[in-house]
């Protein structure tokens, strides 16, 4: 079983870079991916210790092969909205911005940093997500930053990729 989890600030192609792996792994192996933007809870705690603890849970599970569900938040209604049942597999991906997290890392995650320029990476998220996200994105920036600072996640990463 792998462990592969893929961080850095929002707009610098995790999701791009978790496709990629799973086209890959794919060829040969059982892959499941989870996005953070399924876990978080909204705009403002996302990066707190509730995504922690749901990481936690998702490690363990995983580490001891068993099926589990996560909760998968819908950004239009600003809820959760119902679950996704994870089938046990030869490799699991986090993607997204706090999905390296120190409690991943215990677990003994394969981890990626990709960088941005925090400019360009906001100009790419709002190209895909639309303009009237705009304010939420500033603060956004600001929160993951901070939660990058405490966690040090980037000097924990093992494969650092600059844009």
């Amino acid at each position: 079983m792998t462990l592969i989890a893929i961080d850095g600030p929002a707009g610098a192609g995790k999701t791009t870079l978790a496709a990629k792996l799973l086209e890959e792994f794919s060829a040969t192996q059982t892959v499941a991916v989870i996005h953070m933007d399924d876990l978080y809870n909204g705009w403002t705690d996302a990066l707190g210790d509730e995504l922690s603890q749901k990481l936690g849970q998702i490690v363990r599970q995983y580490s001891l092969g068993r099926v589990f569900e996560i909760e998968i938040f819908d950004w239009s209604s600003m809820k959760f909205v119902g679950v996704q049942r994870i089938q046990p597999t030869d490799v699991l991906i986090l993607e997204g911005v706090g999905a390296a997290q120190k409690i991943v890392r215990d677990a003994d995650a394969i981890t990626y940093w990709l960088d941005i320029e925090p400019a360009i990476g906001l100009e790419r998220v709002l190209a895909r997500d639309g303009q009237e996200i705009e304010v939420f994105m500033h603060q956004w920036q600001l929160d993951q930053e901070i939660h990058f600072v405490r966690d040090k996640t980037r000097e924990n990463a093992q494969h650092i990729q600059s844009s």
